[in-house]
């Protein structure tokens, strides 16, 4: 009997505490493929933590895996030699989030760890809140973020507030190796836990803490309640929904229209199978109501409200602004504002990631903030913002945000965070409502004095082993031999983070990079274009980001065609 079937029939005869997982294990009998999907390897934990199809066996989201994993990271704990440990857990809509988080929390208390756990589903930057602001080693969240309904994940946190980094994930993983699934994993009963207090629930005082801190982000909260704007909202059946109705109720945005299909928690998003606020299809129903409600804003967030997307009208239409866009709209905002109202501090700092757009750095230059560019993750983001707290400058922190729809203003969580992004997002809108500009006209202002990015990631797929073989050889190939030129652009520098080297290939000189190692290259071209190129962490894929700038729109999204076109063609 190979590998896969030995632990089918072990599974079947022991994963007995989800019904569930019962059913599935015998649905299966005789199905090779089926039995090996779900078999064949460990559900791979990382900087991530875990994430994959909600389902039984090692290869899949279940409380045996959930349970190995926090067991795993309950001995990690342990070894640091600290007493009275503590971890905070957080749960969003998903299917079965409900269940991971409190087996979770029990095997922690099994464990002589303290869990707090919300006692509803809340946003992941509400976790990040929670770990520091009660002191915590570390934290959990229950969440797969904004992939489709059959997927779960479970993220863990440092007692920074941040997602762990490389280092602790292999530490992590070192205990949870050493485990066997059934017989190694110590829990009790949850609502036992809870009367003894090895369990116990976070209270509203933290949770008002924390929108109290969001709310201090605000800069003209004055102007809100009397611009008149009208907003449509769309939490995606996810944990946004209460947070981000307080919050625009707080600075006094009161005409908020919800999608109704997508207000309540559902963890099969029925109305959007890909839960998604950067795609349009996610927004099918909110831009639906838009045409009755005719908003200045269609605002929308992700499952477990990080990230946060937003469409605007435009003429009879309306239409979807980037990552990208947003963030250098917020960042102009904020700077621009700060200073006029006396509250921008001295070195102003703003952050970003490698792969987000070169607009920014413009902006920054012209209102003095120092951009720090990091690798991606918003961990690393968040890495930046405890560098100036150990430092005491914490409030040089202005605003940091990634092209995939994350934001953040303030240093009070160290994660992405969509109740601050719709808050600041809702803020200047009403802003330039209030001075008759729509975002649409400050979106086109800002092209006109920065010049037009046009901004685009592609995605090639690699299944299989030949396919991880495959997405190494072209790593390697650009490394040695890197093209002259795409598609008539002359490549002028090349910057490989995996080596920590940063090459001028005009002057033939280089630099040494600080960032931590990481497999991505960046080809810099002739007028401030750029492609960077970097192999997903979580799925067979190389992710491609084009930058390219035009003296207009249309231009400069015809540059990043014939660079698109032409680099397909180079790495095959």
């Amino acid at each position: 009997m190979d590998k896969t079937m030995t632990l089918y029939a072990e599974w079947l005869e022991k994963a007995v505490q989800d019904p569930d997982l019962k059913a599935e294990l015998i649905g299966i009998d005789g199905k090779a493929d089926e039995i090996s999907d779900r078999f064949y390897r460990d559900l791979e934990f990382g900087t991530g933590g875990l994430r994959g199809v909600i389902g039984a066996g090692t290869n899949r989201m279940n409380v045996y895996t959930v349970g190995k994993a926090t067991q795993g990271l309950a001995d990690y704990l342990k070894n640091t030699g600290k007493s009275d440990l503590s971890v905070a857990v957080a749960y969003d809509s998903r299917i079965k989030s409900d269940v991971f988080a409190r087996h979770a929390a029990s095997i922690f208390a099994a464990n002589g760890i303290k869990a707090h756990i919300y006692p509803e589903l809340m946003p992941t930057p509400m976790l990040s809140f929670a770990v520091r602001a009660l002191g915590c080693d570390a934290g959990i969240i229950l969440t797969a973020s904004h992939n489709p309904a059959k997927y779960n994940g479970y993220k863990v946190y440092g007692s920074d507030g941040c997602q762990v980094t490389l280092n602790a994930a292999e530490q992590i993983l070192a205990q949870i190796e050493k485990l066997d699934i059934f017989a190694d994993v110590k829990t009790v009963d949850f609502d036992k836990a809870v009367s003894e207090g090895s369990i116990s629930y976070i209270g509203q005082d933290v949770i008002d803490d924390y929108i109290a801190n969001v709310k201090k982000q605000s800069i003209h909260p004055e102007l809100c309640a009397a611009s008149g704007l009208k907003v449509v909202y769309t939490p995606l059946n996810g944990a946004g929904n209460k947070p981000v109705r307080r919050i625009l109720k707080e600075i006094g945005i009161t005409d908020v229209t919800v999608v109704k299909e997508q207000e309540m928690p559902d963890g099969n998003f029925t109305t959007c199978p890909y839960p998604n606020p950067e795609i349009r299809e996610a927004l099918t129903l909110g831009l639906k109501l838009c045409e009755e409600v005719k908003p200045d804003l269609l605002l929308a967030t992700d499952p477990d409200s990080d990230r946060v997307g937003i469409a605007v009208p435009d003429g009879d239409d309306y239409v979807l602004f980037t990552g990208n866009e947003v963030g250098a709209m917020l960042l102009e905002y904020i700077c621009r504002e700060r200073i006029a109202n006396g509250t921008m501090p001295k070195a102003p700092i703003a952050v970003k990631t490698i792969v987000t757009t070169e607009l920014v750095r413009a902006i920054a230059a012209k209102y003095g903030v120092q951009l720090i560019d990091v690798l991606t993750g918003f961990k690393f983001i968040g890495e930046q913002i405890g560098f100036l707290e150990a430092k005491g400058e914490a409030d040089r922190y202005i605003f940091g945000f990634e092209e995939s729809y994350g934001y953040l203003a303030g240093s009070y969580v160290r994660d992405k965070d969509a109740v601050v992004g719709s808050m600041l997002i809702c803020e200047m809108a009403a802003f330039y409502r209030s001075k008759g500009i729509s975002l649409v006209q400050a979106r086109a202002d800002m092209y006109k004095e920065y010049g037009y990015y046009c901004n685009k990631l592609e995605n090639f797929a690699f299944e299989g082993e030949s396919g991880m073989i495959k997405m190494n050889g072209i790593m390697d190939k650009l490394r040695t031999e890197h093209p002259d030129s795409v598609a008539g652009s002359r490549v002028i520098g090349l910057a490989d983070y995996k080596l920590s080297v940063k090459y001028d290939l005009v002057s033939g000189t280089q630099e040494t990079l600080t960032l931590p190692k990481s497999n991505v290259i960046t080809l810099y071209l002739e007028d401030n274009a750029s492609i960077v190129i970097r192999p997903s962490g979580t799925e067979p894929k190389i992710k491609l980001y084009y930058t390219t700038v035009g003296s207009n729109s249309e231009e400069a999204a015809e540059k990043q065609a014939a660079l698109s076109a032409d680099f397909t063609k180079l790495v095959g």
